[in-house]
């Protein structure tokens, strides 16, 4: 964990935080739309199947899309290619699923939980790259562990029906938004300081 108890004058070189402090807004981006698209399925608890699969394949589309960028935006040296593996995953998992909406349940329940499991464990190395540069890297911890929770809490409870297969992803998608913009923020914060 980074301390700041360094003297006066003293320049850091934290250059995988620099360049993820830099595009701090689209993972506030992430969280927002995570925890709109969470609303959405509470807001609408007699979604059919079908709506949720689109609902589902648009949230991974675009988080795919703002982590990807956020890996590869501002060319700083410092590898992010676990950020990039995210998005590659979420536009993956996206467009699979907007291009197939009659897919099963069951395979759609079995392709959340992979897309959820895989990104949690990119997320929590993205952390461990991180921690000796920012004292907050649990926040990015925090989204890996409950991504791969969700999907074993999906893998495990495959006859939960669609109505509860709603809520939870519902669920997880706003505790998953709200971690994000926490961690964005403390990103932003970052940002400031180096400015």
């Amino acid at each position: 964990m980074a301390t700041n108890s360094y003297p006066p004058g003293t320049v850091l070189m934290r250059p995988t935080l620099d360049a993820l402090a830099r595009n701090w807004w689209l993972i506030l981006l992430r969280g927002i739309m995570a925890i709109i698209f969470g609303v959405l399925t509470f807001v609408w608890p007699g979604l059919t199947l079908f709506t949720l699969v689109i609902f589902y394949g648009a949230f991974a589309l675009l988080d795919g899309i703002f982590a990807l960028v956020a890996a590869v935006t501002k060319g700083a040296p410092a590898p992010r290619w676990w950020l990039a593996i995210v998005g590659i995953l979420g536009i993956g998992a996206g467009v699979v699923t907007l291009l197939w909406p009659g897919i099963t349940g069951l395979v759609l329940l079995y392709f959340i939980a992979g897309w959820a499991i895989a990104s949690g464990v990119f997320e929590i190395i993205g952390a461990f790259r991180l921690r000796k540069e920012i004292e907050d890297e649990w926040l990015l911890i925090a989204i890996g562990v409950l991504s791969i929770l969700f999907g074993v809490v999906v893998l495990a409870n495959p006859g939960a029906g669609a109505l509860g297969l709603a809520f939870a992803i519902g669920g997880f998608a706003i505790a998953y938004g709200l971690i994000l913009i926490a961690f964005s923020l403390r990103l932003k914060k970052h940002a400031a300081v180096k400015i």
